[in-house]
Parts: structure tokens; sequence; C-alpha cells
């Protein structure tokens, strides 16, 4: 690597190595792949956080912080005889070589495609990795390896994405509204079925309209988890706002009346727009 990134990963994988070496600190020491599962969660959403609000800096340092973690892993897998860091950037590369013959093989394959066909060929050629690995002693399936640990909304996308790809989604955007509404009125039913003392089955009709929801982002292309970050960051600043205005007010949230707190939301609201920022805080 002409940039000297070659030499820098270089180093940060001897500072891995001494931390972890006899002599080297405790507490890195310690660690094993379970232990370090919170870490890897924790850096994840911190990066998330640095792409939505971070500056550029805040950014460099929140992925530094990110591949430190899976220098870590990959170390701790090397002492174990298993795998090195090395192999992982053997098998990246390999994977995106391999899942982008439309730019690596061209010739062989579509040369011209859109990012829509790009994404649905991705999904196909996942699905015949799958089934060639299917043949082995391990049973897998469409759906093997979506881990559980995922965020829900998250792991809800990336099902109904391995089952779209091997044929198994609705035609088109609308139809999947169509289900969302179908789903609405069932969840309705049962609301109206435990207002009535009967037996209900709210939770279950509630998950199929948001697994639901989950298919149509994936539709639009939007990614669930995104889109719902920005939506609630949205109200939390739009219920913040209300906030501070109340306490201007002399007024604490808790001692007014619903008809009082919706007029402040909408006085926030209008305030926003004076200010020329975002029409609204969420959907009306």
């Amino acid at each position: 690597m002409n940039d000297g990134t070659g030499a820098k990963l270089e180093r940060l994988l001897g500072i891995m190595r001494t931390l972890r070496a006899p002599g080297g600190c405790p507490w890195d020491r310690e660690q094993t792949l379970a232990s370090l599962r919170p870490f890897v969660l924790e850096e994840t959403y911190e990066v998330l956080d640095a792409i939505e609000g971070g500056t550029p800096d805040q950014l460099k340092e929140e992925l530094g912080d990110f591949v430190f973690e899976a220098v870590f892993l990959a170390q701790i897998s090397e002492e174990a005889g298993q795998f090195s860091f090395g192999d992982t950037l053997d098998a990246i590369s390999a994977k995106l070589v391999r899942r982008h013959p439309h730019v690596f093989a061209r010739g062989t394959d579509d040369p011209g495609l859109t990012s829509e066909q790009v994404i649905e060929k991705w999904e196909t050629l996942k699905a015949r990795e799958r089934e060639a690995e299917g043949r082995t002693d391990t049973p897998r399936t469409a759906l093997s390896g979506v881990p559980r640990t995922l965020p829900a909304l998250l792991r809800a996308y990336e099902i109904s994405a391995r089952a779209a790809a091997v044929g198994f989604d609705w035609v088109s955007p609308v139809d999947v509204v169509d289900k969302i509404e179908e789903e609405v009125a069932e969840l309705r039913a049962e609301l109206q079925a435990a207002a009535n003392g009967e037996p209900s089955r709210t939770e279950e009709e509630m998950g199929d309209l948001l697994f639901a929801i989950a298919n149509l982002s994936r539709k639009l292309g939007i990614e669930p988890e995104a889109a719902l970050r920005r939506a609630t960051e949205k109200f939390s600043t739009r219920f913040e706002g209300m906030e501070h205005m109340a306490l201007q007010e002399g007024r604490p949230l808790n001692e007014l009346s619903l008809v009082e707190l919706e007029g402040l939301w909408i006085r926030n609201k209008d305030t926003k727009i004076a200010k020329g920022t975002k029409k609204s805080i969420v959907p009306d």
C-alpha cells in the first residue's frame, strides 16, 4: 500500500500482540471472544452515532475503535490456532470479488446493472453460496446465518431479504402497503377483543405489523434501523423543545393536560418552521 496503510496496520497488529503477550495488559489478556461482545456492540453504535451527527474527526476515531475490536477478536482466534487477521482480510477480499461478477468478471456477467439489480444479485449469490454449503454435514437453509442477536427490526429486514432472494416476495411496495393495512385491521380487532374482556393476540398482531413494515422498508430500499433512529431523534428534539417551552413558562409537563401538551407540541413545531428548520419532527 503506497500510502503507508500496510505499515500502519502492521503497527496496530503489533500493539495488539504486545497487549496480549505475557507482561502485557492484564485486562486485555483476560478477554475472550464472549467477553468482547458488548464492546463490539458498543463500538458499532458509536460509529453509527458518528455517521448520523458527528464530525469527520469523531468518525475517524470511532472507526479506529471499531477496527481495533476486529483486530482484538482476530488476535484471540489466532492464539487459539483458528485464523489470523490476515485470513479475515483474505476472506472479505475473496467474497467481494465473488459477489461482484459485474465488476470483476465483465464480459461473463451483466456489466450495466442498476443499484437495485446489484442488491438483488448480491442476495441471489448469497443464497447460492448457502445452498452449496448445505451439501456439507451441517444443514443450511436460506435463513441460516442471520444472527438472533441482531436488533429485532434489522433481523426482520434481513430475514425478509433472504426470503426474497429465493423468490418469496411481494411484487411491489404497494402490495406490502396492502399487507400493512390488513395487519392494522387485525390489530384493531384484537384491541377491540381485549377491550371486551375476550382473549386477545395483541402482541402477535403487533409483531406481524412490525414485520410487514420492515418488509416495506426493504422494498423501498430504506434501512429500517437508520430510518427509525432518525425519526426517534426528531421526536426527541421536538419533545425537548416542548419541555423547554413549558419550563420557561414555569409549567412542568406532568402538571399539564393532554390538550395543553398538544398545544406546546404545535407551538414548538411552528417555532422550528419559523427558524427555517425541518417542517415537522414527527409525522402529523
